[in-house]
């Protein structure tokens, strides 16, 4: 896991405040073509990074984080060795893993 970072952001009042953000990575295997809302093709089966970054909820007597975007890396369209990464919801790749593993083997 990546350490948080310490940004700056403006408060209501004017004031600055410092805001902890984190990004999570970690590695999904889909064992089927699959698609994911949002994204305009089938991606193929394989291994695929996934990114979730989360903020941390001020004013809390402990230590808690809310998840603000999630994205995904996927082989670019148009050119077979580039990437890019594209921003998903959470509950659409949490769907498309249950799909995959409902999925007949062959």
């Amino acid at each position: 896991m990546d350490a948080p970072q310490q940004n700056r952001a403006k408060s209501v009042d004017g004031a600055y405040c410092a805001m902890t953000t984190r990004s999570r990575r970690e590695t999904i295997t889909f064992q089927h073509p699959f698609q994911i809302r949002g994204i305009d093709r089938v991606l193929p089966p394989g291994a695929y990074e996934i990114i979730t970054d989360e903020e941390m909820i001020e004013g809390l007597s402990f230590p808690a984080f809310r998840r603000v975007a999630t994205m995904i890396m996927v082989p670019a369209a148009a050119q077979n060795s580039a990437m890019e990464m594209i921003s998903i919801g959470s509950v659409d790749l949490s769907d498309a893993q249950r799909t995959d593993a409902s999925a007949p083997h062959e």
